[in-house]
């Protein structure tokens, strides 16, 4: 996962819009240097990360946030437990930027644990995975603010965090 993190920012240029998605296994951990205000990093946890060890926020920023030029844009749509921060974006929206922008939609918040079901396809999913499919297919094309509430109409019990942030440093 790590490789195929690189490969996508990888060669990036003005104007590329890029997709990371995410749906598995999330956990909190000590926040070793000390850059998180709750004291913990958020990570995923890909299929090897028992003999690799998950992904904190740090490295995913790194990887796939801080190499975007401007005029590049990342969406991210994260659905695991823990997945407020998890691409330890700032919440704040600034006009006047050197860097590309990242967008992410979290399942929940960083204290929250996320759900999944089969409700939707028989098949076991993130519920925010689902409804993030099942709005993209119903409104193609749909603003951010139309996404999250076509989302929110599929799965009214939910609130999904939606993070943007304009970077300030360039690559």
């Amino acid at each position: 996962m790590r490789s195929a993190m690189k490969w996508l920012v990888q060669d990036c240029q003005p104007g590329d819009s890029l997709f990371f998605h995410y749906s598995g296994h999330g956990l909190r951990q000590k926040d070793y240097n000390l850059d998180e205000i709750d004291g913990f990093d958020e990570a995923i946890c890909p299929i090897d990360f028992e003999t690799e060890g998950p992904i904190i926020d740090d490295e995913i920023n790194a990887t796939i946030v801080r190499p975007l030029p401007r005029g590049e844009k990342l969406h991210a749509v994260i659905d695991t437990c823990f997945s407020g921060t998890v691409l330890d974006l700032l919440f704040m929206y600034m006009i006047i930027s050197s860097g590309g922008i990242a967008i992410s939609f979290s399942a929940c918040d960083d204290h929250q644990t996320s759900a999944s079901t089969s409700a939707f396809t028989g098949k076991v999913t993130g519920v925010m995975t689902s409804s993030f499919i099942q709005a993209v297919q119903n409104e193609p094309g749909s603003t951010y603010g139309r996404l999250l509430n076509a989302m929110h109409y599929i799965i009214p019990s939910l609130v999904f965090i939606f993070l943007i942030n304009y970077f300030l440093f360039n690559s």
